[in-house]
């Protein structure tokens, strides 16, 4: 066989060892599947094999789980020139069921089987093991089990619904089949996911001799006196489970995911047949999930394009490899702090520099805070801590920029005191070195204007808090060249970030789309509905917060700030819209700026939860104070849509041009709707001609912000999709 080695002692135990050649991390494709068969039917049928142990010869773990760039690609979708109707449905269950049916001729070969798990099992890894009659695991906390298919739209297909609940019960499976969340060793051996934990070297050893002096052929669940733990769906105990998890799942997901719905069905169902009946509702909700909008964005966007983008797929051709060693970072206020500690994390020498010592060594402090929450953690040792402190340097002093290789400018949102710092700055920098702005408004072009090497001029715009998002957006000037385009995606990549590459425009890419939304929700406030209704449904539609609270996170007076020096450039151009008074007399005239003074929409204790302000009602009268049913749907296509439309735009107009990096960019940057797989795949799901017509009525009845670009238009008149007709860059990486 291709991908497993198996190896029969004295004992006459079956040694199997999966490793898939050419790849570093072992993965379930069609030829594995198919193998696993095979192995079966051996074990079965070999009089001299006894029993087995599954182990895996990768050092990088036991198995990732399936191939989901072959299970994207449509392996089990139907397409591929597979039959249409009641024939291509046997044919795509058939394919679908082709794992479970593996797993469980493992299961049920009459031999005892053990799996010896040296490393990750994620997804089907997991469930592979689940199929085995005994399991241990190597003493490593760095090892994580886990069924993390619900976080990309999927269910675990692979008997993961009806294992895990039969083995540990629903309540206590719950969380790990509709959230994905991953245990450690010892967790797993509390819970009784696992049977043994054994040093890394005595895995393997461990499993053959519970083959040899304990082991037995049959599974938990096909012996006749077997009870789930803590009763199924009609005992007392067991239907209060589904009572209120299907209430906290409606809490969480909006019904927005039918991944977690339909795991619910799985067990539900599955737990009230005998398991290989239960093994085939798994498989036809598997299918069910698979074949869903919601599951083909987020497969595509947040496992196949974060990759793609996350090993620097956009980086033009040709360019040698820039190592980034010393950077710095002009500003040391919150942005500017938090880009110098994960530079320092990645182990890049960098200069904080603020306009006086105390400045730049308060923005030291904000890493020295995080350091030292992660050594109190044990995610980094006192040792590591401060060798990763000294690699931060600050100072008043422009003259310590000499040298770098890189300088992040992240100082106030104004023209002219970035003019002022870019050219203290280029007068110590080398030819070769990159000057990146991390403004998220601001024109590039027109920055670049105060420099004196605009070809190695860009934007390197982050997003707060740096240390935990995982996006950076690259935006080019007119006169950006592409070998600093190239340096800056390997600065990106080197700080392990992913990076999206754009074209310039005010606003760019995110900060554009993503004002549309906090911007949508204050044209809800001026049409009169109240604010908890505008921010409940914000959140109904699956973003991470509503727009107002959102707006107070960004903050009013940044908001008000941006809306001064936009009106300021464009003159006459300048759209004053109902909501800009609000903006203006929050900010001027109450002194709210959002979040951070504790004043904005809401109002934020310092003991308790964050309440509306009453003062909004009269600057905002509320005309519409409850919604019903299609109400609420039209608020929430209006703050979708909006965002929508004008990612539509910036394909238009050339400010994005990869769809990919669109929908990686919108989920990473301002938290679009995960569930959609961007904005993107949201119009490519509902179909462009159908979203062009929506967006007509919209633009009737609230204006034109809503009008389909022409571009949607033309795509809707030819059928294409942004993927069929953006996706060049997409087929060339495959």
């Amino acid at each position: 066989m291709e991908n497993f080695k198996i190896d029969v002692d004295g004992d006459g135990i079956a040694l199997i060892t999966f490793d898939v050649p050419g790849r570093t991390m072992n993965t379930l494709t069609a030829a594995v599947i198919k193998e696993i068969g095979e192995i079966a039917e051996t074990l079965k049928s070999d009089a001299n094999i006894k029993g087995a142990v599954i182990t895996s010869g990768k050092t990088t773990g036991f198995c990732a789980g399936a191939d989901l760039g072959e299970l994207g690609g449509g392996a089990l979708g139907g397409g591929g020139g597979a039959p249409a109707g009641e024939e291509g449905l046997k044919a795509a269950f058939e394919a679908g069921f082709a794992l479970n049916k593996a797993f469980r001729a493992i299961e049920t070969c009459g031999k005892p089987v053990a799996a010896a798990i040296n490393g990750l099992a994620m997804g089907g890894g997991l469930e592979i093991t689940l199929a085995c009659h005994y399991r241990v695991v190597a003493d490593n906390p760095k090892i994580q089990l886990a069924l993390p298919e619900a976080k990309v739209g999927l269910l675990p297909g692979a008997g993961g619904t009806q294992r895990l609940p039969r083995l540990i019960g629903v309540m206590a499976a719950a969380p790990y089949l509709l959230e994905g969340k991953s245990m450690k060793p010892a967790e797993a051996l509390a819970l009784k996911v696992v049977h043994e934990v054994a040093p890394a070297d005595q895995v393997v050893e461990a499993a053959k001799t519970w083959v040899k002096t304990k082991g037995d052929p049959v599974a938990l669940w096909d012996k006749k006196d077997f009870k789930i733990p803590g009763g199924g769906p009609y005992t007392a105990s067991g239907s209060q489970v589904f009572v209120m998890g299907n209430a906290m799942l409606r809490k969480q997901t909006y019904g927005n995911y039918p991944a977690q719905l339909n795991i619910m069905k799985a067990v539900y169902e599955g737990l009230q047949v005998p398991f290989d009946a239960a093994l085939r509702i798994e498989t036809r909700y598997f299918l069910k999930t698979l074949m869903s909008p919601q599951a083909k964005g987020m497969i595509r966007t947040l496992f196949l394009s974060l990759q793609e983008l996350g090993k620097g797929s956009g980086r033009p051709a040709g360019v040698p490899h820039y190592d980034v060693k010393k950077v710095s970072v002009l500003g040391a206020g919150m942005m500017g702090a938090g880009i110098a500690y994960v530079q320092a994390m990645a182990g890049i020498e960098t200069v904080l520099i603020d306009q006086s010592q105390e400045a730049a060594d308060k923005g030291k402090g904000y890493a020295e805070g995080l350091v030292k929450k992660a050594v109190s953690r044990g995610k980094l040792t006192a040792e590591k801590g401060e060798a990763i402190l000294a690699l931060i340097h600050p100072t008043a002093d422009y003259a310590n920029v000499k040298g770098s290789d890189l300088v992040v400018e992240a100082v106030f949102e104004n023209r002219d005191v970035k003019a002022a710092v870019t050219k203290l700055a280029e007068a110590q920098l080398a030819d070769t070195a990159v000057f990146g702005s991390n403004t998220s408004t601001l024109p590039i072009t027109g920055l670049a204007e105060a420099s004196i090497r605009p070809e190695s001029f860009i934007g390197i715009h982050f997003f707060s808090p740096v240390d935990k998002m995982g996006l950076v957006e690259i935006i080019l000037g007119d006169k950006t060249d592409q070998a600093t385009i190239a340096k800056s995606i390997d600065y990106v990549l080197k700080i392990k970030k992913t990076p999206i590459v754009v074209n310039d425009s005010r606003g760019f890419y995110t900060s554009r789309c993503f004002g549309t939304f906090v911007q949508e929700g204050m044209e809800l406030l001026a049409d009169g509905y109240a604010p908890a209704i505008i921010d409940n449904v914000g959140r109904a539609t699956g973003m991470p917060r509503g727009p107002l609270e959102m707006h107070d996170d960004v903050a009013l007076d940044l908001s008000y700030k941006i809306a001064q020096q936009t009106k300021k450039d464009l003159g006459d151009k300048y759209e004053e819209r109902p909501f800009t008074t609000i903006i203006e007399k929050m900010v001027e005239g109450e002194g709210r700026y959002g979040r951070k003074n504790g004043k904005g929409f809401y109002d934020y204790p310092e003991n308790g939860p964050k309440v509306l302000w009453k003062g909004l009602a009269d600057l905002a009268p509320v005309k519409i104070d409850s919604v019903d049913k299609a109400g609420i749907e039209e608020i929430r296509t209006r703050l979708l849509y909006r965002q929508a439309v004008e990612a539509a735009r910036c394909f238009e107009e050339g400010v994005i041009t990869d769809p990919r990096e669109a929908d990686v960019g919108a989920i990473l940057g301002w938290g679009f709707a995960p569930w959609t797989g961007g904005p993107v795949s949201l119009i490519d799901g509902i179909g462009v001609a159908k979203f062009v017509e929506a967006c007509d009525a919209l633009a009737q009845k609230y204006g034109s912000r809503f009008a389909p670009p022409q571009l949607l238009r033309d795509m809707a008149a030819k059928g294409e999709t942004f993927y069929s007709r953006f996706g060049v860059k997409e087929k060339a990486a495959a």
